[in-house]
């Protein structure tokens, strides 16, 4: 530990310095270079399905009321991937 004297506006004068520069080191260290993210995969068939008509499914009364029907949709799902 150091002990350091003097007035409070010398204390205040040599802190404010020590600050701005650890504030900097900070802003300077995090900007750092950028690392690559992997690539995403694409989305399969049931996820493009379930993006495109999750407003479509959804439970109109009770207690499940605007949530998302996936069993409903899943039904629907299979039904139209069979016929092709």
């Amino acid at each position: 530990m150091v002990k350091v004297e003097g007035t409070l506006e010398e204390m205040y004068e040599l802190f404010r310095d020590a600050r701005r520069l650890g504030s900097q080191a900070k802003r300077t260290g995090s900007s750092g270079k950028k690392v690559a993210s992997k690539a995403k995969r694409p989305l399969n068939a049931w996820q493009k399905y379930v993006k495109a008509n999750s407003k479509k499914f959804k439970y109109k009364s009770g207690a499940k009321k605007g949530q998302i029907n996936l069993k409903a949709m899943s039904k629907s799902f299979k039904k139209r991937r069979n016929k092709k």
